[in-house]
């Protein structure tokens, strides 16, 4: 089971004039910044009536001919930078570039595309999947084959937009991680919570939307520590091969708690406002963590943040994403005493680790537009929100106050509006896109 959580990225799409004819990735947030002439991009290679693909179609694998089309045109990208930063940044410019020009075409007007993130990069809470979505759906936009979001869209209609979105944003999850599993993408799209099942990439996933997951406040914790995916992926795979009759079953294990988990928050009697429901929540996040941990993709660094939750009696710890570093979720009673969580808050300080206040179980992509802001005089009437005021909104609190998802800036700006695959539905508080998110 994965669930969306409240901290997210934008995108803000700025239209230039006709000269000249460019387009630029901006991501201030890692530092990267790019441009390329729309019509030096290798559009021949895009368009061949073998390789052209459209907005309606799958795409479960990349093609290697366009792949290698691409790089001369990645190759220029932050040249400078360290080799670390460089491939984050190169990643980011393939997953563009790929959606680009398999989107677009040689006549797209100039655009410079400016990237946010509230979201840790590289910490296993999916940055990667909330930025390709961002992408997908802007481009889409673009290009008019998205219809809505509005307030009277039907049910299946917005399930039709938000699953063209995601497909688009697997592909430049595939630029980025090669063999990505589609549950972040899929999540960060949908919003609230899926339980996501592969067998195998021969055949579609099993996605199970939790339409109904409850919005459960937690503490994310991140611990610095870097990690890799395919690392971790590989290591139980390992594992498998070496111990079958034992990591089977473990495996089996954490599916049952996944069921177990989606069976309780989707029964009539779970209350995220009542202590025993809490508890059975937190207690089937500590089975999953022990057993993720004798998978051997824990880190020291996770156990140290759960061993600091638990000792002061706050709640309930768990490594997210693959593991091996990154980031822990907290779960917290109800009754967590506020000394304890100031207790807590100075511990991390002083061990490095970097706590954000989330929500777990909130919406998928939205778009925010008109993306103005309301004077509180009438007759000056209105602000644009542009690239400027993007650029200079300073951190996370910036961001969030400026376009964020549920900052009470309702009464001066327009209300986000959103996809959503349980109904017609606009929360003028919650926010996500052109600006998107």
């Amino acid at each position: 089971m994965a669930a969306a959580i409240s901290l997210r990225s934008y995108l803000l799409v700025s239209a230039l004039d006709k000269s000249p004819r460019n387009i630029t990735l901006v991501f201030p947030d890692i530092g990267m910044e790019h441009c390329w002439n729309i019509d030096h991009l290798p559009w021949s290679a895009f368009s061949h009536p073998s390789k052209k693909m459209y907005y309606y179609d799958i795409v479960d694998k990349l093609d290697p001919d366009l792949v290698e089309a691409m790089q001369p045109h990645l190759v220029n990208v932050s040249p400078k930078a360290s080799p670390v930063d460089k491939k984050l940044h190169q990643n980011a410019a393939s997953a563009f570039l790929y959606l680009f020009l398999s989107l677009g075409s040689k006549n797209f007007s100039g655009c410079t595309y400016t990237l946010r993130s509230t979201i840790p990069i590289g910490a296993g809470l999916g940055s990667s999947a909330s930025i390709c979505v961002c992408l997908s759906s802007a481009i889409l936009l673009q290009l008019r084959t998205l219809s809505g979001p509005h307030p009277d869209q039907p049910a299946d209609e917005a399930e039709l937009q938000i699953e063209r979105i995601n497909r688009w944003a697997f592909v430049g999850e595939m630029c980025i991680h090669g063999n990505p599993s589609g549950v972040d993408n899929t999540v960060a799209t949908g919003g609230k919570a899926v339980v996501f099942k592969r067998g195998d990439y021969r055949s579609p996933p099993t996605v199970t939307p939790v339409r109904d997951f409850p919005e459960l406040p937690l503490l994310l914790v991140n611990t610095g520590q870097s990690r890799s995916t395919a690392t971790e992926v590989a290591k139980v795979a390992t594992l498998k091969k070496a111990h079958a009759a034992i990591v089977e079953p473990i495996l089996e294990a954490i599916d049952k708690i996944t069921e177990s988990a989606y069976d309780l928050v989707t029964s009539s009697a779970f209350d995220p406002k009542i202590s025993d429901s809490v508890q059975m929540f937190g207690d089937l996040m500590q089975i999953n963590h022990g057993l993720l941990a004798a998978l051997g993709v824990s880190h020291p660094k996770l156990e140290r943040i759960r061993e600091l939750i638990d000792s002061m009696d706050l709640g309930w710890a768990k490594l997210t994403g693959a593991g091996g570093g990154g980031s822990a979720i907290a779960l917290l009673n109800s009754n967590a005493s506020p000394s304890n969580l100031q207790s807590l808050q100075s511990k991390f300080d002083e061990e490095g680790f970097e706590k954000y206040e989330t929500t777990l179980g909130g919406e998928g992509v939205g778009v925010l537009w008109p993306a103005v802001l309301h004077n509180d005089f009438k007759d000056k009437g209105t602000e644009q929100i542009d690239q400027a005021a993007f650029l200079n909104a300073k951190g996370v609190e910036g961001i969030e106050k400026l376009v964020g998802v549920g900052v009470g800036a309702s009464e001066k700006r327009e209300g986000w509006k959103f996809w959503s695959n349980a109904g017609p539905h606009v929360n003028k508080e919650i926010a996500q896109k052109p600006i998107s998110g």
